[in-house]
């Protein structure tokens, strides 16, 4: 699976209509999309999420659903991106099967290693910087580039830095160890998110090319 940009939908911080932010960000090159709007009902999740999921299957991009594992099997998702309230790795395979892409949310790498010894496929660490797009716990906060470094040292599985990148950091996030960036307002607050997209993913592959 390639991690390398992946694009976590957010209508609340986006200048244009999520449908056609993904359309854009795909044309750009996004690697993975994410449906998470935290902000509005399982109801218009499932009907945004059937929507992308037309859009994501015809470009043959992987559509994760944050949190909701009953969501995710309800529109045919690739997977689920858990978090620490929400069901365990274990369960969440139970039900979506063994071939559905599980993702799990550290900031540590005491729970970067649990989660990997549960079955996660991928991992999301963060936030790695300042973020006013991801509500996060004080202690879950701008944990830094040693705290990538200290979980790539300390797992196998591949992983995404997530919080506050964007094209000026993603090289920095990369360099530390991590697969790829996880972005939401990098991609979705701009006027261009294509070309957001697109310059995204030319400085994270050139900083893979570069270690």
């Amino acid at each position: 699976m390639n991690l390398q940009t992946y694009l976590v939908t957010e209508a609340r911080f986006s200048t244009h209509p999520t449908v056609e932010t993904v359309e854009a960000a795909i044309a750009g090159g996004v690697d993975v999309v994410q449906l998470r709007e935290k902000a509005t009902s399982v109801r218009e999740r499932y009907d945004l999420g059937r929507r992308l999921r037309e859009v994501t299957r015809a470009a043959d991009v992987p559509l994760i659903v944050n949190d909701r594992v009953d969501l995710a099997a309800a529109i045919d998702a690739d997977g689920v991106h858990l978090g620490d309230d929400d069901l365990p790795v274990g369960v969440a395979r139970e039900q979506l099967g063994g071939d559905a892409i599980i993702g799990r949310s550290v900031s540590t790498v005491e729970a970067a290693e649990e989660a990997a010894a549960a079955g996660a496929d991928y991992l999301g660490v963060g936030a790695v910087f300042a973020t006013g797009s991801k509500e996060t716990d004080p202690e879950e906060s701008e944990i830094g580039l040693d705290a990538v470094r200290a979980i790539d040292a300390a797992v196998d599985i591949p992983f995404v830095g997530i919080g506050g990148i964007d094209v000026t950091n993603a090289r920095d996030v990369i360099a530390a160890g991590a697969d790829g960036v996880a972005v939401i307002s990098a991609i979705t607050d701009t006027d261009d998110p294509e070309a957001a997209t697109r310059s995204l993913r030319e400085t994270v592959v050139g900083a893979g090319v570069e270690q």
